[in-house]
Formats: structure tokens, C-alpha cells, sequence
């Protein structure tokens, strides 16, 4: 494979990819058919084969860059030094509700759309979603230690799991907002994160 030949590969990848996920957003994994993705994203048949085994591949391959892309995102923000620990918890969690006022919100969030969906489906992408849960979880426990370590959440706080409890919190308030059609249950997920890391200190 020639060098100048990459990059066009690479956006033929990249815009399955991109399809895919719109699709799915919209109406599910299991209600999107190859055929549909192929023909939105204006690819022949054996192009999708060249790279992806299968449509459970494709959803793997799919979830690798939602989570990767997601990581990244979040790194930036817990990486600026210019903000507080607290305050990157606080404009980590104020990201998360501000969905909640942006209409057709419950699809936004591809974890959420297809942790439901696809956990008994297909093991190789429970696994998928699974670990990039874990390592989302893990950066949000790297600054829970860090506000630990500047008094602005109580020291009898076990980072790791804080995060994982206040991740699932969210995790299943956005479900909950996907069928209820509405933010109240993410709001109500903030006001406890902001108890729950910094009590009367919150605000």
C-alpha cells in the first residue's frame, strides 16, 4: 500500500464510522442494517469488509473511538492547570447536566444509547463498553484524589469508588431522561454529585 493511498483509506474508515454512529443515535444497533450504513455513507459493500469483520466489529471498532474521543475530551479539561480540582469536578458534572436542556438530548450519549442495548447482544462489545467505562471512571477518580488532596472533598473518600458510584449515578439518570423525556432526573443527579463530593461546601 502506497503512502499517498493512507489517508484516503484512513477517511473512508473514519466516515463509516461517523455514519454509523448517527444511525445508531438515532434508532439503535441491533434497527440500523448494513445496507442502510453503506448507502448513508456512500461506500460500496466491500469497502465496509475491508475494514470490519462483521457488524459486531464495526459496533467494537465504533465504541473504541466514542470512548477514545470522549477520554480525550475529558483529559483536556482535568488536565488544565489553571483550574482548582473542585472546580474541574464541578464543570465535568455541569457538562454532563447541561444536556439536559438541549432537545433530543437522550442522543447524544452513545454509552448510554447502547449499554442497555447491546450488553447481552454481543460479549465483544459489552467488553468494549465495559473497559471504556472503567477507564472513564478512573479519570474522574484521578481528580476526585486530587480534590481529596486540596481539602475540597472530605478525606475519608475512596477515590475509586466515588467515581464509579457518581458515574453510575449519571449513567442511569440520563436512561432515565431518555424515557422520561426530560432532564428532572439529571438535575437530580447533579444536586446529589455536588452534596456527595462537597456538601455544604458545594456552591
Amino acid at each position: 500500500m502506497s503512502n499517498e493511498n493512507r489517508p484516503a483509506i484512513q477517511d473512508t474508515r473514519e466516515r463509516i464510522l461517523a455514519t454509523g454512529e448517527c444511525l445508531i443515535l438515532g434508532k439503535g444497533f441491533s434497527a440500523m442494517g448494513l445496507s442502510e450504513l453503506l448507502s448513508a455513507a456512500t461506500v460500496p459493500k466491500g469497502s465496509f469488509y475491508h475494514y470490519f469483520a462483521s457488524k459486531e466489529a464495526f459496533g467494537v471498532a465504533l465504541l473504541e473511538r466514542y470512548f477514545r474521543d470522549y477520554q480525550q475530551k475529558t483529559a483536556e479539561l482535568f488536565g488544565d492547570s489553571e483550574l482548582s480540582a473542585k472546580q474541574k469536578l464541578i464543570l465535568y458534572f455541569d457538562q454532563w447536566l447541561s444536556l439536559a436542556d438541549v432537545p433530543g438530548c437522550n442522543k447524544l450519549c452513545l454509552g448510554v444509547k447502547l449499554a442497555a442495548e447491546v450488553a447481552d447482544l454481543s460479549d465483544a462489545m459489552r467488553q468494549a463498553l465495559s473497559e471504556g467505562m472503567a477507564l472513564h471512571c478512573d479519570q474522574i477518580a484521578g481528580v476526585i484524589r486530587d480534590a481529596i488532596q486540596e481539602g475540597s472533598v472530605a478525606a475519608n473518600s475512596e477515590p475509586s469508588e466515588l467515581a464509579s458510584f457518581l458515574y453510575s449515578s449519571w449513567i442511569g439518570a440520563s436512561i432515565l431522561a431518555k424515557v422520561r423525556k426530560d432532564g428532572h432526573a439529571l438535575h437530580a443527579a447533579h444536586r446529589q454529585t455536588m452534596q456527595c463530593l462537597f456538601g455544604n461546601a458545594a456552591l
